[in-house]
C-alpha cells in the first residue's frame, strides 16, 4: 500500500505520522488508528496497510511524540522487565484525555486537507490504550467522528471524572467495542455499564466480549488470537463501511 510520511503540527509540537492509502487515485474516507501502549512499530504499519486495503486513508500517529526520540519497546518482554514496565507506564500516563483531544483535532485537520481524503467526519480505532483514546476522542471531538472502534481497550469505565463512559451523551458516532475475556482493565460488569450509558444516550453501538485475551488483535502481542483478530477486522470493516462518507 502507498505510504506517506509527514508531520502534523499540534499545540504541543510536531507529531510524526504515516498516511496509508489504497492503490488508485482516491479520495477515500479517513481513519485515525491509535496504537496500543507499545506505540507505533512495524506491526502497526502492517495493520494500517490492511485497514487501508478496505478503502480508507489511514493515519497512524506517534502518540508519544512529546517524548522526542524514544526507544521502542519489546512487547514480548516489557511487562516482565521492571525498568521497562515503569518506562512504559510513564509514557502511557503522559497521554492525557486533554492531549488526546487536541491531537485528534490536529489529525482531523490534516486529513481534511489531504487530496487523498474525502469528507469532514472520520473514523477512529484503537487498541489497548488506543481503544480508550478512540472513545475519548469520539466524546470530546464529536463533530469530527463518524465511527469509533475500540479493541481490547482498557479503562473505558472508571471512577475518574475523565472516564470515557461519562462522555456517552456527547458521542454522535457509531461505536463498536470489543473487550477481551478475563480482562481486569475492562470487566464484564464494566462492559454492561458502558452498554447502558451508550443506550441511554441513544448512541448506535455494539459492546461485546471476545473469547480471547487482552491483546488479541495485535500480532506482536503474546495473547494474539488469529480467530479473534479476523473477527475484529470484519467488524471494523462493517463499522466503517456503514458509517463513513462514501
Amino acid at each position: 500500500m502507498p505510504t506517506i510520511t509527514a508531520t502534523v503540527t499540534t499545540p504541543d509540537g510536531a507529531c510524526p505520522v504515516t498516511l496509508h492509502t489504497p492503490n488508485g487515485p482516491g479520495p477515500w474516507s479517513g481513519v485515525v488508528m491509535y496504537p496500543d501502549a507499545g506505540g507505533v512499530r512495524p506491526t502497526f504499519h502492517e495493520m494500517a496497510d490492511r485497514l487501508a486495503a478496505f478503502g480508507h486513508a489511514v493515519l497512524l500517529p506517534d502518540v508519544y511524540y512529546r517524548r522526542g526520540e524514544w526507544e521502542p519497546f519489546d512487547m514480548s518482554t516489557v511487562f516482565g522487565d521492571q525498568a521497562e514496565r515503569r518506562r512504559l507506564f510513564g509514557m502511557i500516563g503522559s497521554v492525557t484525555p486533554d492531549k488526546m483531544a487536541t491531537d485528534a483535532a490536529a489529525f482531523f485537520d490534516f486529513l481534511a486537507g489531504r487530496p487523498e481524503v474525502r469528507g469532514d467526519r472520520f473514523g477512529v480505532c484503537g487498541y489497548c490504550m488506543g481503544g480508550r483514546t478512540a472513545l475519548i476522542v469520539a466524546g470530546r471531538v464529536p463533530e469530527r467522528v463518524a465511527a469509533a472502534g475500540s479493541f481490547h481497550g482498557g479503562g473505558l469505565v472508571t471512577d475518574d471524572e475523565t472516564s470515557p463512559h461519562l462522555l456517552a451523551d456527547r458521542i454522535t458516532a457509531t461505536v463498536y467495542v470489543a473487550g477481551a475475556q478475563n480482562d481486569n482493565s475492562f470487566t464484564n460488569e464494566q462492559a454492561e455499564t458502558l452498554d447502558k450509558a451508550l443506550t441511554a444516550a441513544g448512541v448506535r453501538h455494539t459492546v461485546e466480549i471476545y473469547p480471547a485475551g487482552h491483546g488479541f488483535a495485535v500480532p506482536d502481542n503474546a495473547p494474539y488470537d488469529e480467530e479473534a483478530a479476523q473477527r475484529h477486522w470484519i467488524a471494523m470493516q462493517e463499522l466503517f463501511a456503514s458509517s463513513l462518507p462514501s
